[in-house]
């Protein structure tokens, strides 16, 4: 396990893409200090020593990837298997079915699981990115979303770019009807649009900034339409491991720090594992990422997604509004991150 300095800048986003890979991280690998125990809510000390972590990792989120680089978890006596999540609804199948405790998810996705029956809860906020758009490859008549109807569009449903897609044609008067949306994994859809199978793709970073240096157009762009980057946990991990929980939020505050201190590493770690050009890897972290967003989960947030929520009742993936609603309400424990250590691990 490498030990890179760490990344800064600001948050980075970008729902990502590769496919779902497992790796295991052994406790105590490399020249690790003395694990310290971990304090409880009550103040009573427990030792992370042994016990088990399964917890995700994301191009879309460049903490992920620092704390993976750096084995902080591993040298605090955890035992971690990191799994790769390939887009925000895989990091959700794979905290509902119990494969990982913690993953990380666009706000919205998180919304329309928990909305869903999905007993999850976000824990820290990762970032304020603008990891979405639409996209048409070089040369397209498609310049805007308007142009879309009639057209085929890849899109992976249950992500953010799927969401900032119907804002984006609820905006400029078109319906979800006018289109024909192709349900590819976010890399599948930058492969559909390079081959002609779809005339435009709700793309997502960093696969999106590669797509663009490449010549393909980000014809329509709003921020507003991105919701934040949410590091969610499963409730019974949250009741059953909380030390390890707080262990996984004072992680993610030391590398919101190190990542602010060090853009030039973060973009190359970023870099290396997503198997882009170090120049597409700044572009996503010091362009298209906030990093120094307040991490603790709140109105902002419960914002964002009050916009979106109605989206799903209308389309049917979530049945009623009652369950939107109820998620909202039951969807923020801000427990450990209103208590983290940015230090400890530095």
């Amino acid at each position: 396990m490498s030990r890179t300095p760490f990344l800064r800048s600001a948050l980075v986003a970008g729902a990502a893409a590769t496919a779902l890979l497992l790796s295991g991280c052994v406790a105590g690998e490399g020249q690790a200090a003395e694990p310290q125990p971990t304090s409880t809510a009550s103040g009573e000390a427990v030792s992370l020593e042994g016990q088990t972590l399964n917890i995700d990792f994301a191009t879309y989120n460049p903490l992920s990837l620092i704390i993976k680089d750096q084995g902080w978890l591993e040298d605090a006596g955890l035992t971690v298997n990191w799994v790769q999540s390939a887009g925000s609804n895989k990091a959700n199948e794979a905290l509902r079915a119990g494969a990982i405790d913690v993953g990380s998810t666009a706000g919205s996705a998180a919304l329309l699981a928990r909305s869903n029956g999905s007993p999850i809860q976000v824990i820290d906020i990762y970032s304020q990115p603008e990891w979405s758009a639409l996209v048409a490859p070089d040369g397209s008549p498609i310049t805007s979303v308007e142009d879309l109807k009639g057209k085929q569009v890849a899109a992976t449903k249950g992500t953010d770019p799927y969401f900032f897609l119907l804002q984006s044609l609820e905006a400029e008067g078109l319906e979800a009807s006018d289109i024909t949306v192709q349900n590819l994994q976010h890399a599948d859809g930058w492969a559909a649009l390079q081959n002609g199978s779809v005339d435009a793709w709700a793309g997502l970073d960093p696969i999106m900034a590669g797509a663009e240096e490449q010549g393909a157009n980000l014809f329509y762009r709003n921020v507003d339409f991105n919701s934040y980057g949410f590091l969610n946990a499963t409730e019974s991990f949250l009741a059953d491991k909380p030390e390890v929980a707080q262990a996984v939020v004072d992680a993610y505050e030391t590398a919101r720090a190190w990542a602010a201190e060090n853009p030039e590493e973060t973009a190359e770690i970023l870099a290396g594992v997503a198997g882009l050009d170090e120049a597409v890897a700044t572009k996503v972290i010091t362009e298209r990422s906030n990093l120094d967003v307040d991490p603790v989960p709140g109105d902002a947030q419960v914002k964002v997604l009050e916009k979106i929520g109605p989206i799903f009742v209308e389309l049917g993936d979530v049945p009623t509004q009652q369950q939107v609603d109820d998620a909202l309400d039951t969807i923020i424990n801000d427990e450990f991150v209103t208590q983290a250590d940015a230090g400890r691990f530095s």
